[in-house]
């Protein structure tokens, strides 16, 4: 396509808010996962492009940086700037993509490690909906919409953090459809394109594409924020995400002190901090439970929770909790998008709260074994992967003896396996040797897994790995 073509085709793109590389980057971005520019796709020379959109050339060289960077294109001398992936495989069917695209393009026969949430409801779960017919029966003058949630689950929750130790009162809380809805509020009412977010290295990749489609630029710092205080400084950040509890993918918890340490940090900086808990109650069996939330130290973290990692991932349940303030501003936000979410599974969830504990006792020697059982086949038939134990969560963060993550990740897709890559999970260049793996499948499915990983790995002759160099992105 020549370059003055690509003015029709990005649109109005720079019409939004913020530096015009990150405005130009977004366009891009979409395209790219919107599948109109497929794996191979040859963007335009620097200079051409610069020409055809009337800005200097250093809008598009700091652009494209950001999307090399992200994974979604690459940069060789000579060969030009292109789309990452195998022109070989289907349209974004490449680890570059965003985490969630097997869930969006399931494929036939695929077995899938990339996206880890239990794979059915548990009975209490069946019954908390049963118990919850009779009240819709009961229900008048009411026609259903309530964007802030619904008052006895909202209730629910606040007493929920008040057992923890963390006094919240119902008007502090947010329902919302799961923990990624929450992202995608939080991210959109705190977020203006160009703002820089400091994240862990690696993190939840759902995070990571709820704070770039807001064109916020994520900066990776290690498990646990650490350096918070000089990455906030530096950078004038206007957010932190930081998963305390079991992190997802390596499985750490965040101790009290450093926990205090965090909050303060925060506060002292200015700097919002968002405290993910989806993973907080999936400890093992005898393993200590995490400290408390983030907010029993400073009242203004936000703190985000889910049911559908700790009961199912199709109770589409999760929530806020915030300053007043916030919570308004999001309740607002969601009035817009949908008027609020399924009054029978609020209701059934209100209920379901008070039977998690003994869920969760139940489930936890399940995750256990099944954490067990997936360590032990990997030991057995890849003894040169190394797969940590964790104390809790779902996922195991592996890490490859050779090669790298992305490009082992189409070699297993071809063989029957979806993975995750650790460059997805990464907010930089890093984390190209590990791979995220999740261990929720039933025994019989989780060897199967590793029959076809192990040969995968049989057949997988790895390029020679270049880093990309990380771009210097103005402010």
């Amino acid at each position: 396509m020549e370059p003055i073509a690509w003015v029709e085709r990005l649109g109005r793109w720079s019409s939004g808010r913020g530096p015009l590389y990150v405005l130009l980057a977004a366009r891009i971005r979409a395209l790219i996962d919107d599948g109109e520019l497929p794996p191979g796709s040859r963007l335009p020379p620097d200079r051409s492009l610069a020409a055809a959109l009337a800005v200097g050339r250093g809008t598009v060289v700091t652009a494209y940086d950001l999307l090399a960077v992200e994974g979604r294109i690459t940069r060789r001398q000579g060969s030009g700037t292109r789309v990452a992936g195998d022109t070989c495989a289907p349209p974004r069917a490449t680890a570059q993509t965003p985490a969630f695209l097997h869930l969006l393009e399931p494929r036939d026969g695929v077995l899938l490690l990339a996206c880890a949430a239990p794979d059915a409801p548990p009975a209490e779960l069946v019954d908390a909906y049963a118990r919850a017919v009779p009240r819709l029966a009961d229900i008048t003058g009411d026609i259903g919409y309530h964007p802030m949630g619904h008052p006895a689950l909202r209730r629910a929750i606040a007493e929920r953090y008040q057992r923890r130790g963390v006094p919240t009162a119902p008007d502090r809380v947010l329902v919302t459809s799961g923990g990624q809805q929450a992202l995608s509020l939080l991210a959109r009412a705190l977020l203006r394109p160009g703002d820089r977010v400091l994240v862990e290295t690696p993190t939840y990749p759902g995070a990571l594409e709820a704070f770039r489609e807001q064109g916020a630029l994520p900066r990776g710092l290690p498990v646990g924020l650490d350096g918070l205080a000089a990455a906030a400084a530096e950078h004038r950040s206007a957010l932190a995400y930081v998963i305390a509890s079991f992190h997802n993918p390596t499985g750490a918890v965040l101790p009290t002190l450093r926990r205090q340490r965090l909050a303060r940090t925060a506060a002292a900086a200015g700097v919002a901090l968002i405290d993910d808990e989806a993973l907080a109650d999936l400890g093992f069996p005898g393993a200590q439970q995490p400290p408390p939330p983030l907010a029993a130290h400073d009242d203004q973290v936000i703190t985000i929770g889910s049911l559908s990692k700790a009961v199912w991932g199709g109770l589409r349940i999760g929530w806020v909790r915030a300053p007043v303030p916030l919570i308004t501003r999001l309740g607002r936000l969601r009035a817009v998008h949908d008027l609020g979410g399924n009054i029978p599974a609020q209701l059934a969830a209100a209920d379901l709260l008070g039977h998690l504990d003994a869920i969760q006792r139940r489930e936890a020697a399940r995750r256990q074994a099944r954490h067990d059982h997936l360590r032990a086949e990997l030991a057995r038939h890849l003894p040169d992967w190394d797969a940590p134990a964790v104390p809790g969560g779902q996922t195991l963060w592996v890490r490859l003896p050779r090669g790298d993550g992305t490009s082992f990740a189409q070699t297993a897709l071809r063989h029957g396996i979806a993975i995750l890559p650790g460059t997805g999970l990464d907010a930089g260049v890093g984390s190209h040797e590990y791979l995220r793996l999740h261990f929720l499948a039933t025994p019989e499915d989780l060897s199967e897994a590793v029959r076809r990983l192990t040969a995968a790995w049989r057949v997988y002759h790895p390029q020679p790995h270049r880093t990309p160099s990380t771009p210097t992105l103005a402010i």
